[in-house]
């Protein structure tokens, strides 16, 4: 029987750069010889990838966001993440509910004891047992993301809306410490790479 899978994520606003960086944590783990499993919220499977596009692109109030985006995480929970961490693999995510805190609960504003009744609904007490938060100024993250793509509803967003994500970031890190590492992602992508690796390795000593 395999031991359970680890369920790692990778958080930070729009333009922090994780995404980038999780080619590397694929690569770690993968030459230790772990499966993995790399997948993202919203999204992770066709329904989840379908209100993905929603929820990315199409005009609503927050309510309606948090309702889609959990709805999406719900399935992403049952046909994906959990089936591949019974397996013994392990799911490295794009995203998952501390984004849902930092953007419709701090960035929107959104009542955030709605987000936790939703979470203790949703998820039935699954976490993830390490969260790697890309930290940067969001004037920083704003002038990445421009020179790379066009900006979708939550991109084209202000920097306060950023600056509050980033707080709601900080928030759910100051609750939960034990499984976050912050990681500055300010600095040039060397760098970056190797404080990430470091945190996968004192994770990797712990689990």
């Amino acid at each position: 029987m395999n031991a359970p899978g680890r369920f790692i994520t990778a958080e930070g606003i729009d333009g922090a750069g994780k995404t980038t960086h999780l080619d590397a944590v694929e690569a770690w783990l993968r030459q230790r010889g772990h499966g993995v499993l790399r997948t993202r919220e919203p999204g992770g499977t066709a329904l989840a990838e379908t209100l993905r596009e929603l929820v990315l692109h199409r005009p609503m109030d927050a309510l309606t966001e948090a309702l889609l985006v959990f709805a999406a995480r719900r399935d992403h929970l049952q046909q994906t993440i959990e089936p591949a961490l019974a397996a013994g693999t392990w799911v490295l995510c794009d995203r998952f509910t501390d984004a849902t805190f930092a953007y419709q609960g701090h960035g929107r504003g959104f009542d955030t004891g709605v987000l936790a009744a939703l979470e203790t609904w949703v998820q039935q007490g699954r976490q993830p047992d390490l969260t790697l938060w890309f930290d940067v100024d969001p004037a920083v993250a704003a002038a990445r993301r421009s020179a790379v793509r066009t900006a979708d509803r939550f991109e084209a967003e202000d920097l306060a809306f950023f600056r509050r994500v980033r707080d709601g970031y900080a928030a759910r890190a100051g609750a939960a410490p034990a499984r976050f590492v912050r990681i500055d992602a300010a600095g040039a992508p060397d760098t970056v790479r190797q404080a990430v690796l470091a945190a996968l390795e004192t994770h990797a000593a712990t689990a």
